[in-house]
């Protein structure tokens, strides 16, 4: 139990004891003063001879594991990085316009304006705590003429000129103040985290919808591509037909899998206009501003030969949600301390010093001077337990908090192991894509040269047609998913900012202030 001090001043006496009632804890004070001489020295040894209320915050440590499981079937090196080393992660994959397009968004994003005003409402917030712990000082400056009645014996007229100076502080003595401080403080890195947070979710955001972007424009390609090879192969069922040598069944089988074709472009159009329009969103403008930009098809970025992962201890301490959650944990830590100071008496002292003259000449006489001096000492007496209550539940937020924090490190965990097993089983699935296509394209030729000899009918024609456009569209969407992969596994480690973020946000202050 924090009880309060004893505190013994040549001059002065201040014994303080409490004690335990059914309803809470009141204060017995028993005071004796020698007033003027022991106010200054007693708000100076009450300042520095206290320490904090409350438990004092240790950061915990989390029980990182040594190495990534799916690391090696991802073909994943691990290795010690940096903040830097993962800033600009998507310059990998180099894609030119992707990068810009990145870089448009980490400046004009709504969500990122969003966080850069809650980081400078916390840094006001942070100067507005360190404020507390300072005295107050205010001036004033006043003149005034009046003139008594002649019924009052008077009947003349009267100046009078007066300024002074007040001041007033509340010493710190148990802590509250400097809890309340340290709060602010946990809350203000707490901010500039989820800042970066946001910097990472937007460009993996970015990176992911202009690779869907990607991949629903060459996929539009592909199934042109293969509705002019099925009209080819109609116009040549309807040649032979007209010469005999074919039924008018092969036509029209031939016509119903060139429309079942044509049938897929306009969903695929459809899928790559809203990813386009969600791009612009992401970049602050409106949707379809960026279509002269992103109108030409362009091949899906290719993952680089050698992926770079860091060992999971760098990854906790790059995540910026779990740095976030770590933080809002040492300021409700902190807060525990805040309202236990509450139970403890305030102190409190005020003066003022000033002039006072009939005449403004007069002000600088030593007869003018006026001040005075007042030391106040508050305390709770009885408050049936409210104060108690308040520190049992703000013990409750604190070990949510810590639920919280050790929840986001076991999904940061989960997230990076996901990504590299989603690399890896892409990229198998890639490689089997690639060869079925390469065998259907090849089975594809040899079934219309034996059609057109005779030699085979035209339904396996049919079924190779079909087969060709299934593996090319599904290889297309492999080449994409496994990009994707590799963007969620730069997201999962944290990739995307860097220090020199904050001094972004505080130019970006600047400008605006």
């Amino acid at each position: 139990m924090n009880r309060p001090p004893s505190i013994v001043i040549r001059g002065m006496t201040v014994k303080s004891s409490i004690r335990e009632t059914h309803a809470g804890r009141f204060w017995s004070l028993d005071r004796r003063f020698s007033y003027p001489k022991a106010m200054p020295l007693m708000a100076a040894l009450l300042l520095s001879g206290c320490a904090a209320v409350g438990p004092n915050y240790v950061a915990p440590d989390p029980a990182a594991p040594a190495t990534w499981q799916g690391a090696a079937a991802a073909q994943a090196t691990i290795s010690p990085t940096t903040p830097e080393d993962l800033a600009t992660w998507w310059k990998q994959l180099d894609d030119p316009t992707l990068t810009t397009l990145i870089e448009q968004a980490l400046r004009n994003s709504p969500d990122l304006h969003a966080a850069q005003a809650k980081l400078r409402q916390a840094r006001a917030q942070r100067a507005l705590a360190g404020a507390e712990l300072f005295p107050t000082l205010s001036g004033s400056a006043a003149g005034q003429r009046a003139k008594a009645s002649g019924q009052s014996g008077g009947g003349g007229v009267a100046n009078l000129f007066n300024a002074g100076f007040d001041a007033s502080w509340e010493p710190d003595v148990f802590g509250g103040l400097r809890r309340g401080e340290e709060a602010a403080q946990a809350d203000l890195e707490a901010s500039e985290a989820n800042l970066h947070d946001v910097q990472v979710s937007l460009s993996a955001e970015v990176a992911l919808n202009y690779v869907e972007l990607r991949n629903y424009q060459t996929r539009l390609e592909i199934a042109k591509a293969n509705a002019d090879s099925q009209l080819e192969t109609l116009k040549l069922t309807q040649w032979r037909a007209e010469a005999g040598l074919t039924t008018a069944l092969d036509v029209e089988q031939a016509r119903s899998n060139l429309e079942q074709t044509r049938a897929q472009i306009p969903s695929l159009d459809t899928g790559r206009a809203e990813a386009e329009h969600r791009l612009a969103i992401l970049l602050g403008q409106q949707p379809g501003t960026l279509h002269s930009t992103l109108a030409n098809s362009a091949k899906i970025p290719e993952i680089p030969e050698r992926v770079i992962v860091t060992i999971p201890a760098d990854t906790l301490r790059q995540r910026p949600d779990v740095r976030a959650a770590e933080r809002t944990l040492a300021a409700e830590t902190a807060r525990i301390g805040e309202v236990e100071a509450k139970r403890y008496p305030s102190f409190n002292l005020s003066g003022s010093i000033g002039l006072a003259a009939l005449t403004l000449g007069n002000l600088n006489s030593v007869d003018a001077t006026t001040g005075s001096l007042l030391g106040s000492i508050t305390g709770p007496i009885f408050d049936a337990g409210r104060i108690r209550q308040q520190v049992a539940i703000q013990t409750a937020v604190q070990e949510q908090a810590l639920v919280n924090y050790q929840s986001t490190v076991l999904s940061a965990l989960e997230e990076v192991e996901n990504a590299l097993v989603a690399l890896a089983n892409t990229r198998q699935r890639q490689q089997s894509l690639r060869n079925a296509t390469r065998a259907a394209q090849l089975a594809a030729l040899l079934a219309r040269h034996r059609y057109t000899t005779g030699i085979i009918d035209f339904q396996t024609v049919l079924d190779t047609e079909r087969t060709v456009l299934t593996l090319e569209d599904s290889l297309t969407a492999s080449e994409a998913e496994q990009v994707s992969a590799l963007i969620q596994l730069y997201k999962a480690l944290g990739g995307g900012w860097s220090l020199t973020s904050v001094e972004t946000v505080a130019s970006a202050q600047g400008k605006s202030s």
